[in-house]
């Protein structure tokens, strides 16, 4: 019979919990250095959580992916597709929601197709768990391992070769950028950079799905030492050599969390192993237990929908406009999210701890409907 491991329970909530923490600040203007993305090469605290998530994903998967094997290959597929399709489907319709925006005009106007974003966060999710559970299912854990290995460096001679000669891993060198606009098209890709690249981009998803056949393989790990010191200390070396692996690669493939580089994989997924070891080490065997483990724990109970959840009442802000006046005295017109963060957030904590505090405030009523839904044992899958 399997062990249950909580700490898997509190990491996977956890990364929920900071994935909703780093997607809605009061003010893009007003971030804490550690709560922003590296601006390119480079990794801060905010560059783990997606990563992180992943990982948590393969943990999950390595509890269910023998039963799924004894029950053959037509129920493994239908489940896959099943699942796969259903969160890429709710990461499209996030990306077009709320519909309508606001014109120049003050007029609402329908969001039509032709400028909607095809890949995102949610979408990633799907097409790495998909592959993922693929390769493992038919090659088992030794040739899953080695597969993404092989992803790994077959990516990294992938932005070699076709990027630009003098910079292939710059914004405008990646060689992603023109695969992504070829068949998503222009319109249908991120431009937070300033020009079309996705972040999400077909390409740089290949190595992600590594992400979580690591993940797997190191909850494989787990159920098979079961709670042992070997198994901690054991996770405490791979995480360490991972890291430091990931240190050296960096200096010829530089750690970038946008083009998603085989170097971030294998830093990231190091960090995430010695994090999950601590929690293991601290909740398993130590029993400490209390109302931060609780907190993060319900998180982790509906994760992907309390993740869409956040995002649809953020995306629904949008739609209220409110008169505002601004600085100057002028009247203006201001989102619900923009009203509340210069009305509460702003003049009770300041520009940047207004920022923090709009969203540990999100944190809180997103923890209360988890707690809820845990009270009543309603477990959303998707």
């Amino acid at each position: 019979m399997k062990q249950r491991f909580y700490s898997l329970d509190v990491f996977r909530g956890a990364t929920v919990a900071l994935m909703i923490l780093v997607n809605n600040p009061g003010s893009w203007n007003h971030i804490y250095a550690p709560l922003e993305h590296a601006p390119w090469h480079g990794c801060t605290p905010t560059d783990l959580v997606f990563p992180f998530f992943l990982f948590a994903v393969g943990n999950a998967l390595a509890f269910v992916m023998p039963r799924v094997q004894e029950e053959g290959s037509g129920k493994f597929w239908k489940k896959v597709l099943k699942r796969s399709a259903s969160i890429f489907l709710i990461g499209l319709f996030l990306n077009w929601l709320p519909f309508v925006y606001y014109d120049p005009g003050g007029q609402l106007v329908f969001k039509t197709w032709s400028h909607v974003r095809i890949l995102g966060v949610l979408q990633r999710i799907a097409l790495c768990y998909f592959f993922a559970s693929v390769i493992i299912y038919y090659f088992r854990e030794r040739g899953a391992f080695l597969a993404g290995l092989i992803l790994l460096l077959i990516y990294w001679a992938l932005c070699i070769a076709f990027g630009e000669l003098n910079d292939p891993f710059s914004l405008n060198g990646w060689f992603g950028t023109r695969i992504d606009k070829a068949i998503l098209g222009e319109n249908h890709m991120y431009h937070g950079e300033g020009v079309a690249f996705d972040p999400e981009g077909i390409m740089s998803t290949l190595p992600a799905i590594v992400q979580v056949i690591f993940g797997y393989m190191v909850g494989n790990y787990i159920i098979k030492k079961g709670k042992s010191y070997e198994m901690v200390s054991n996770l405490f070396l791979a995480g360490s050599v991972l890291v430091f692996t990931g240190y050296c690669w960096d200096m010829i493939f530089p750690i970038n969390k946008k083009i998603w580089t085989s170097s971030y994989v294998v830093y990231t997924t190091g960090l995430a192993i010695i994090i999950l070891a601590v929690l293991i080490h601290i909740i398993e065997f130590w029993n400490r237990r209390g109302w931060w483990s609780k907190f993060f724990d319900v998180f982790g109970k509906n994760p992907l929908f309390i993740f869409a959840l956040s995002a649809v009442v953020v995306k629904t802000y949008l739609l209220f406009r409110i008169k505002d006046v601004n600085s100057e005295g002028k009247v203006v017109y201001n989102n619900l999210a923009g009203w509340m963060y210069d009305h509460i957030f702003l003049p009770a904590f300041g520009a940047m701890n207004g920022s923090l505090f709009y969203a540990i405030f999100h944190i809180i009523i997103f923890w209360l409907l988890a707690r809820l839904l845990d009270k009543k044992k309603i477990y959303i899958k998707v």
